[in-house]
């Protein structure tokens, strides 16, 4: 997959974007836990699917429903951290274009969605699981998470 960013950022149109889809709302539904909270997934992969699956249902109206566009707009990495209980403890951006509008609306989004399902004990290192995360987003501003983001568009 071929992944290309802009360094013009573009306006989003006046809305927020669309209502939830079927498949944004069935999406949490698909994120297992115990009866403790505790995420059934035991690979980091598999959590981070977790969490980006909560990140896209929770931001719903700031995610981009169909296939992301050839060309984007921005491309986001962000390192983050949580705890044995799914707090978010710290969050950076380790890769950007310098869209100041997408880094804050990525940082944001997982702020927004934190507490997370607790990571299975067997993922955690001195208390915590690090991880990175990819945000992917169109010239709208609306995004998708590349843990669970559709194959982009051909040009």
């Amino acid at each position: 997959m071929l992944l290309a960013a802009c360094s013009s950022p573009v306006a989003p149109p006046g809305g927020q974007g669309t209502a939830p889809t079927a498949a944004a709302r069935a999406a949490v539904d698909r994120v297992e836990t115990t009866s403790d909270g505790t995420s059934t997934s035991r690979s980091v992969d598999g959590y981070k699917r977790d969490i980006a699956l909560r990140i896209t249902e929770v931001n719903s109206t700031k995610v981009y429903p169909g296939q992301p566009q050839a060309l984007l707009r921005s491309i986001i990495v962000v390192k983050f951290s949580v705890d044995g209980g799914g707090k978010l403890l710290r969050s950076e951006i380790v890769r950007t274009n310098h869209d100041s509008a997408t880094e804050a609306t990525a940082l944001a989004s997982l702020r927004n969605t934190a507490p997370f399902p607790r990571p299975a004990s067997g993922l955690l290192r001195n208390g915590r699981l690090e991880m990175s995360e990819t945000w992917l987003f169109n010239n709208d501003g609306r995004f998708q998470i590349r843990s669970v983001a559709q194959p982009q568009k051909d040009e």
